[in-house]
């Protein structure tokens, strides 16, 4: 199966954090605007709701989020955890087309959807398999997948993922080697980078941020959409963290 997921124009670079609380100290290098998501979006062009994995959002809460941000802004939207980690991408599909009936409320500011799955859960080819075809039956949406297992990370894995236009997410910390690398679907990238050395609570360092925008620079060169997620919110670092990696990528070494 060869999908064809909907997708921005090549080359365009996406920074943001997952959810939208800006820290007291962070909130200086925001605009104004009637609501936190108002200021975020003065600043940084996505956010990716990861309140949708513990409770479902009514279509009006979308759809008023949307109406919130500028025309140009994305919501990346996570998974519910009914999928991924209660039925462990079995007999998904009921809780996945209601999820998918709140977040098309979002309209053209719809980005991708993430697909997280718990390190516990291996690979197992048919369940794999059968889960994506029936993801593709109802959405032709861009989609990525952050498995943790280490038995994701094959190539057999990146094959069948990218056959269904579903990335694998370039994630730091990277359980193996290999998942620190975008997989799947190459034709773009979606980056989660959750803090090092304390997951969700370390800053990352400048030069930390230089060799990612580097990183990040060969996909821009490979004419691959980028969309690149700071979850090191827990002590306010995501948004300092995506405006400095935002300004990198502007240098002259990275244009």
């Amino acid at each position: 199966m060869n999908a064809a997921p909907s997708r921005n124009a090549p080359g365009l670079t996406r920074i943001g954090c997952a959810g939208w609380s800006l820290s007291r100290a962070g909130q200086a290098a925001f605009g104004a605007g009637a609501s936190v998501l108002q200021r975020y979006a003065t600043r940084l062009p996505m956010v990716e709701i990861n309140s949708s994995f513990y409770r479902p959002h009514q279509a009006r809460t979308y759809a008023r989020w949307a109406a919130s941000v500028p025309g140009g802004f994305r919501f990346a939207v996570k998974l519910p955890r009914a999928i991924s980690h209660e039925r462990r991408l079995r007999n998904a599909m009921q809780p996945l087309e209601q999820f998918l009936g709140g977040v098309m409320a979002l309209g053209d500011k719809l980005g991708p959807l993430l697909l997280q799955l718990p390190p516990s859960l291996e690979y197992d080819p048919a369940t794999v398999a059968e889960f994506l075809q029936g993801l593709r039956v109802r959405t032709t949406r861009d989609v990525a997948c952050e498995p943790r297992h280490p038995s994701w990370f094959t190539p057999e894995v990146d094959a069948l993922l990218s056959d269904h236009g579903v990335a694998r997410v370039a994630a730091d910390p990277a359980r193996v080697p290999a998942a620190a690398i975008p997989g799947g679907d190459r034709t773009w990238s979606y980056w989660r980078w959750h803090g090092q050395p304390q997951i969700y609570r370390s800053a990352y360092s400048e030069q930390a941020l230089e060799g990612l925008a580097q990183q990040l620079q060969r996909e821009f060169d490979a004419q691959r959409p980028i969309w690149f997620v700071l979850d090191n919110t827990a002590l306010g670092h995501a948004s300092g963290n995506a405006l400095r990696l935002q300004a990198l990528l502007r240098e002259p070494a990275h244009a």
